[in-house]
């Protein structure tokens, strides 16, 4: 009804306008018959309205439709009115849905194309790194140990790189079971060894028996091996440790990484989830990427788990995961 009476406004003010000039050409010309005036101006005005009611009624739906919020682009093509008005704006919006989903249909068809040329990519180059690990894993000299650090960290790279790409379908890709909580954690703590050796810090676990967990193993352990590899890019001082903590706290299951690094400033601290953001740390650590957090919480939400984080600057950080 509002918007009605909006649109129908202008009309309104333009029928008086021209009413009392008439009128007033009536009066100059020397007709001064007042009751013939007013009657003539009487049976103007019931036309007037008679339109009005004529044109709400026949356009009562489209401008309903037209007020309502909408739930889905469909229910926004559902125009129930003869008005020709009314008709063309419904075929106009039908013809511009149809473009609007070929060109989603092509958007979409691209991106799949893109996704799998990047997972193709990825398997790839996992192939020569393999080999290259294979050639150099029984040398001993400095500058092999060197490169198999390397490797190591152009195999991470690879996987963030994978795991980002299949994020968008992670419902074709994930299957839950329930997990030894204690066997996941030092599976990943074992792959990650080199990690461990190379920067001087070591993993301590602190499990308590008999915790099982539902869950995904493959995107699990990629969420820890991303939170244990922050933890260990910011802990500056050697012989440190990487503790993983897991225990039963009512009906939930808690696992907690707590790390004796450089800590996270509070200004940060809200921000630590977003893509890309790296904050003070980032600035001063040149490895990050601003992606490892903002997948870990990605992940969790996906699984049905809660990620929490706490941290002191120079005090260190706890990731906790909520199964």
């Amino acid at each position: 009804m509002k918007l009605f009476i909006r649109e129908q406004m202008p009309l309104v003010f333009v029928y008086l306008a021209q009413l009392l000039l008439i009128l007033f050409v009536f009066w100059v010309d020397g007709y001064r018959n007042y009751s013939i005036s007013l009657y003539a101006a009487l049976l103007s005005g019931c036309l007037l309205i008679g339109y009005l009611v004529y044109r709400y009624v026949t356009h009562r739906n489209f401008y309903k439709r037209l007020e309502e919020p909408h739930a889905s682009l469909e229910e926004t093509l559902e125009i129930d009115s003869e008005a020709p008005v009314a008709r063309g704006v419904h075929q106009l919006l039908r013809n511009q849905y149809r473009f609007y989903q070929n060109d989603i249909q092509q958007y979409q068809f691209k991106l799949k194309n893109h996704i799998h040329f990047i997972n193709q990519w990825v398997h790839q180059m996992k192939t020569p790194l393999s080999v290259i690990h294979l050639m150099i894993q029984d040398e001993d000299e400095p500058k092999f140990t060197a490169i198999a650090d390397e490797l190591d960290r152009m195999k991470k790279g690879l996987d963030m790189v994978l795991y980002t790409a299949r994020l968008d379908e992670f419902e074709h890709d994930f299957y839950v079971e329930m997990l030894p909580l204690e066997k996941v954690a030092r599976s990943v703590t074992s792959n990650q060894k080199r990690l461990f050796i190379r920067n001087r810090v070591f993993p301590s676990l602190q499990m308590e028996e008999g915790l099982n967990i539902a869950s995904d193993e493959k995107w699990l352990s990629f969420v820890l091996t991303q939170i244990i590899t922050n933890a260990v890019r910011y802990t500056k001082e050697e012989n440190q440790k990487i503790i993983l903590k897991g225990f039963k706290r009512g009906a939930n299951v808690i696992l907690e990484v707590q790390d004796q690094g450089v800590g996270i400033p509070a200004s940060d601290l809200p921000r630590v989830f977003d893509p890309y953001f790296t904050g003070e740390n980032g600035r001063n650590f040149q490895e990050s990427t601003g992606m490892g957090l903002f997948l870990v919480k990605q992940i969790c939400d996906k699984l049905g788990h809660t990620v929490e984080i706490e941290s002191q600057q120079y005090r260190g950080t706890t990731v906790r995961i909520i199964f």
